[in-house]
């Protein structure tokens, strides 16, 4: 049996440093991630542009980083706006693979482990799906050398309203070392999702937290919504995931203005499912 997560590490807490914004200066955000007691950061900004970190770029974070005592847990890469590592053109492709590997270059550079990935599903059209796959795998085995010479595990996450069925597919073609879940609650919650985390909790090595009505991709504040916290915990500490507990909320459908009192309380949100993660831990 998998050890369970609590019992590895002390209370830290992570939040995602796009939860009010996910493009420029992330300095300001950082500052007050730390001010509110968070250790560690999901790296969201960018996660969804063209944007290449150079050099100094990286490594002024790595200072702000260092002047706020944060540590990068899970970076989310981008599947860019116009260049996709999925893109059925090629040239868009083959950009879109330079964009992942700015991403797995830039994790190992913050000591980080995982990045994150989001990809199409398969189409239900018969004659796209050999094309589909084609391209999925051809891009997956560049990707695999860069990523495991820099020691960074890609997080494949699942979406709302579907069943992981392409992602079980690659587990079974990909080993762990490279390929790994990455598990939004949010998302989950407009299915079965807890379901799927049951069958998949060997290959989980990240979380996104949040909460909403089981209807939209709303991020909201952990205990705010209709998801069943006490099974996903109940899970969690069964899984092969052994960091921290990470949220991914978002200031937009939290009815709250200020992000000192935002920060505060998703705060306290991540301590009491800390608590809940650490009672299921102490009875197994």
């Amino acid at each position: 049996m998998v050890a369970p997560v609590i019992q590895e590490m002390d209370l830290e807490l992570s939040i995602n440093t796009d939860y009010l914004e996910d493009i420029g200066d992330p300095k300001p955000s950082l500052k007050k991630i730390s001010e509110a007691g968070f250790t560690y950061v999901h790296w969201c900004h960018e996660w969804d542009t063209d944007f290449i970190y150079s050099e100094s770029e990286i490594n002024r974070i790595i200072t702000l980083l260092e002047k706020y005592n944060l540590k990068v847990l899970d970076l989310h890469a981008s599947e860019g706006k116009k260049n996709n590592w999925v893109s059925k053109n090629e040239s868009l492709r083959i950009a879109g693979i330079k964009l992942v590997k700015n991403r797995i270059y830039m994790a190992n550079k913050l000591s980080c482990d995982v990045i994150v990935l989001h990809f199409k599903r398969e189409p239900s059209n018969e004659s796209e799906k050999q094309k589909y796959w084609d391209i999925l795998h051809k891009s997956l085995n560049e990707l695999k050398p860069y990523a495991q010479k820099h020691n960074v595990k890609i997080a494949l996450e699942n979406y709302g309203h579907e069943d992981c069925h392409e992602i079980k597919k690659l587990f079974s073609e990909y080993d762990s070392n490279f390929l790994g879940l990455c598990y939004d609650s949010g998302h989950g919650n407009m299915r079965d999702g807890l379901k799927t985390l049951e069958k998949l909790k060997d290959r989980l090595v990240c979380i996104h937290l949040h909460d909403n009505d089981g209807k939209t991709d709303q991020h909201k504040l952990l205990f705010s919504g209709t998801i069943d916290w006490n099974k996903l915990a109940k899970i969690l500490v069964k899984s092969s995931y052994k960091k921290c507990i990470s949220l991914e909320v978002s200031m937009e459908n939290a009815n709250i203005l200020d992000e000192t009192i935002f920060l505060s309380k998703a705060y306290a949100t991540g301590l009491k499912f800390f608590k809940l993660v650490e009672n299921y831990s102490s009875n197994i």
